[in-house]
């Protein structure tokens, strides 16, 4: 009977103990899932401080590179804006040189045409074609004076190196009211002849009556090598021809 009331008299208080551990276990769960949860918010704060901290690192780099940019955006509008004042300097002066520049152009086309007409009577389809272009260039007001100037001094050097080639071709003849077809030596700007197909007949252009007058048959065989010797058919030779005394052109300037 002791035992049972020993029994009897411990038993609330290992229910009271059995209690106590309970809710000390609960507690201490409790304050573990608290511990946790609050040890995720630090994390979390501090998952977010790094993140603030990045973004603001980067919005640093970024305003050093916007301010980099502005500065070389500065300095570019500034070369621009003198170059822009240089510019406008540069159209001044085009102004008064196109100003200059366009009598004399009008003048060299005048004395072109002049000395392509008191010129010897050679290629006339090919330089008359390129004196009507360079007229009709002239005429038109949406092409520059520069690019008028260049036409012009082209004509002028493709005139002068005429004077300084051997040229053969075959081509129309028009004599006494007559057409035929002949072959043409020119030598320079000095001489023009030709030569009928056959062989038999050859002459030359006289400046001075502006008209073709018959050559003697003894230039024939010259006239034949000359031809040859522009067409790159035999090496150069000495040829015997005619040479009439110059006659001056006298061409407005």
């Amino acid at each position: 009977m002791r035992v049972f009331a020993l029994v009897v008299l411990l038993l609330p208080g290992l229910v009271l103990a059995q209690s106590a551990l309970e809710r000390s276990l609960g507690e201490s769960e409790q304050l573990q899932r608290e511990a946790q949860a609050s040890q995720q918010r630090i994390d979390q704060l501090d998952d977010a401080g790094r993140e603030a901290l990045q973004r603001y690192r980067l919005a640093l780099q970024q305003r050093e590179q916007l301010e980099q940019y502005n500065q070389r955006l500065a300095e570019m509008v500034e070369v621009q804006r003198n170059d822009l004042q240089a510019l406008q300097e540069q159209l001044g002066s085009i102004e008064q040189t196109q100003q200059a520049v366009l009598p004399l152009i009008q003048r060299m086309h005048a004395g072109l045409q002049q000395f392509v007409a008191l010129d010897l009577p050679f290629l006339p389809e090919e330089r008359s074609l390129r004196l009507q272009q360079i007229d009709e260039l002239m005429q038109r007001p949406d092409i520059s004076v520069a690019e008028k100037y260049r036409r012009i001094v082209e004509a002028y050097q493709i005139e002068s190196d005429y004077g300084r080639t051997l040229e053969a071709w075959r081509g129309s003849l028009q004599q006494d009211g007559e057409e035929r077809l002949v072959d043409f030596l020119r030598i320079g700007r000095l001489m023009l002849f030709y030569q009928s197909l056959d062989g038999r007949e050859q002459g030359w252009w006289d400046r001075r009556s502006g008209s073709w007058q018959p050559l003697d048959d003894g230039y024939r065989r010259s006239l034949e090598q000359g031809m040859r010797t522009a067409r790159q058919q035999q090496v150069p030779v000495m040829l015997r021809l005619p040479f009439p005394a110059a006659v001056e052109l006298e061409v407005q300037p």
